[in-house]
């Protein structure tokens, strides 16, 4: 099984608690909402199946949301249940529409009278052509644009990465990109720049403070705890437990050397010069 799909009719009931507002809300603090869903006589469903949200009710029928099954079937209250991490629900009324799903992936009754009341499986050629049409209505992660979409990718593809909550936070990414504007605080990368129009905003944020400092009491300020990274750059703070400073980044660029025979290009060495005078060195190379 690769994939299955889940009811939800908010006309009848309200399967998320304390409701979907606040499950949209978490989901983008955190990256993911985890929560529990009842599958019915549907086996087996294995953990890391796809699990795609269908909404049901008047006048509103469609894909509204993804996740994956992160349980096996468990049984509670005289249910048969899982437990899924959403990461994808959409706002009610921006849902992929169920005419749209009816005419693009035909073996669905998507427009059927509570045809998803209980879970049921899918095909996969059905689920292969569900990704293809949600990867179509997603718009790019404005968040972090270097990760894959949620539902984009088969499970099988991809490595469940942990993102800093602080790291996806509009508000505070919005606040750190008006104090230190737009390029990579690092190695000066300014996407706009160098792509075009097509490269403006993008450019990812990264959290100072290490997970160990993170105390109950913790409070962020997004000028001082927050930089804009270039996702060269942010891999590379990543590559240790306690990521590196900014400042070690810098260093490494300033005494990189270039791989002999190869053709240097302007902006690697515009880098390089910037990250010396970052450091109060000579930008001579």
């Amino acid at each position: 099984m690769t994939a299955i799909l889940l009811g939800w009719n908010p006309d009848a009931s309200n399967d998320w608690e304390p409701n979907y507002p606040s499950a949209r809300e978490e989901l983008r603090r955190f990256g993911v909402v985890r929560a529990r869903w009842t599958v019915g006589g549907l086996t087996p469903v294995p953990p890391g199946t796809d699990a795609w949200l269908v909404l049901e009710g008047r006048g509103a029928r469609g894909l509204i949301g993804h996740g994956v099954v992160a349980s096996d079937v468990f049984e509670d209250a005289g249910g048969r249940w899982i437990d899924v991490e959403f990461d994808a629900l959409l706002e009610q009324g921006d849902h992929l529409q169920a005419a749209v799903l009816s005419a693009l992936v035909p073996g669905v009754p998507w427009e059927a009278e509570a045809a998803f009341r209980s879970a049921r499986s899918v095909a996969e050629a059905d689920g292969a052509a569900i990704r293809d049409v949600w990867a179509g209505h997603r718009a790019l992660d404005d968040i972090d644009s270097i990760l894959p979409v949620p539902g984009t990718y088969p499970q099988a593809a991809l490595s469940r990465v942990s993102v800093n909550r602080y790291e996806r936070d509009p508000e505070a990414r919005r606040i750190c990109l008006a104090q230190h504007g737009l390029s990579c605080a690092v190695c000066r990368f300014d996407f706009e720049a160098v792509y075009g129009p097509e490269g403006r905003g993008f450019i990812s944020i990264h959290h100072l403070v290490p997970a160990s400092q993170l105390t109950p009491g913790y409070e962020l300020d997004p000028v001082r705890d927050l930089l804009p990274l270039c996702p060269n750059c942010h891999s590379m703070a990543h590559r240790r437990s306690v990521p590196f400073t900014p400042a070690e980044l810098r260093r490494m660029i300033s005494r990189a050397g270039f791989i002999e025979g190869s053709m240097v290009p302007q902006v690697q060495l515009d880098s390089q010069a910037d990250a010396r005078k970052l450091l109060g060195e000579s930008s001579a190379l």
